[in-house]
């Protein structure tokens, strides 16, 4: 007759899954994202949760801040510099956000297979992007130049005529937006880890069913990397709307006639050059607010993460 199994004992157990492959594996992982989570606590959260409270108050660094509840917000409502930043931001985030998208999956897509050169090229798409703010933003100036330029000397050496692409109020948001189209390579290596995560017996069975390259890439390719697609949407927003301050403080100063006046800058100048702390504090609570809403209106429109996996 056979004898039933003891049962572990409750310590025993708990024991053994603490000590499981999975459980230190967990162990590790929480151990690697601690110093990020103390970072994002210390650099974001209290910063945050300081500026919010700011944003009801009236502040102006020397005196202590008084309470001074919606009337802020009211006077930011009828702000005309306000309002043009806060268009000027929208303006830059429609603009650069499809373009980069576009691009940066036209070019994982070309650059996801090993050929020659290949190495070389995803390199040069990823210089950019380490290039400090400041330095790329003389760059291009100095590119921008409207006399001694090398954009404006091509025109003219085709026969075109030069634009004074910083000077002019219709083209200097146009400007500063193209200058943001180069910064792709984090996007860029982050959409050939979702290629290479899509297996390749999808495209083998596919092409034995005669499929063409346009067929692969509409019912495998683009719904497989949707989700990738929407997480680098949702990473362009939240960068897209505050990596205008440098271009712009240092290419136009938010001129000509306010075209490039961002909300980064509207704010660095509210607080450092006005020394108006709560108007500045709520500019930038607004501003979350809509980069929160338009990560949401992202979300949705797009019909969320497009499957689920299991880990």
């Amino acid at each position: 007759m056979l004898q039933p199994v003891p049962k572990l004992k409750q310590p025993q157990a708990r024991q053994k899954r603490r000590s499981s492959p999975m459980a230190q594996y967990q162990r590790s992982l929480y151990l690697l994202l601690t110093p990020f989570l103390l970072g994002s606590i210390l650099l974001v959260i209290v910063p945050l949760l300081y500026t919010a409270g700011l944003a009801f108050t009236r502040y102006d660094g020397l005196s202590a801040p008084t309470w001074y509840g919606l009337t802020n917000f009211r006077v930011l409502a009828s702000d005309p510099l306000f309002l043009k930043a806060s268009t000027n931001s929208l303006l830059f985030i429609g603009l650069t956000i499809p373009l980069r998208l576009l691009i940066t999956l036209g070019l994982a897509l070309l650059l996801n297979y090993p050929r020659t050169g290949v190495v070389l090229y995803r390199a040069l798409i990823y210089i950019p992007t380490v290039i400090p703010s400041v330095a790329y933003a003389l760059v291009w100036l100095w590119i921008f130049n409207p006399l001694y330029g090398p954009l404006n000397l091509f025109l003219t050496g085709v026969g075109l005529p030069t634009i004074a692409w910083l000077a002019d109020s219709r083209t200097a948001l146009v400007a500063i937006a193209f200058t943001a189209l180069f910064q792709i390579g984090e996007g860029f290596v982050f959409l050939l880890a979702g290629l290479h995560e899509i297996p390749d017996e999808y495209y083998a069975a596919a092409s034995i069913d005669g499929a063409g390259w346009w067929s692969m890439l509409r019912h495998i390719t683009l719904p497989l990397v949707a989700p990738w697609l929407l997480l680098l949407i949702i990473r362009d927003i939240i960068v897209s709307a505050q990596s205008t301050f440098a271009p712009a403080f240092i290419m136009t100063g938010g001129g000509p006639y306010y075209a490039t006046l961002f909300m980064p800058l509207l704010i660095f100048k509210t607080a450092f050059d006005r020394f108006r702390f709560g108007d500045a504090s709520a500019m930038t609570l607004i501003m979350l607010i809509v980069v929160a809403l338009l990560v949401v209106i992202a979300y949705t429109l797009l019909g969320g993460w497009g499957y689920e996996d299991e880990v």
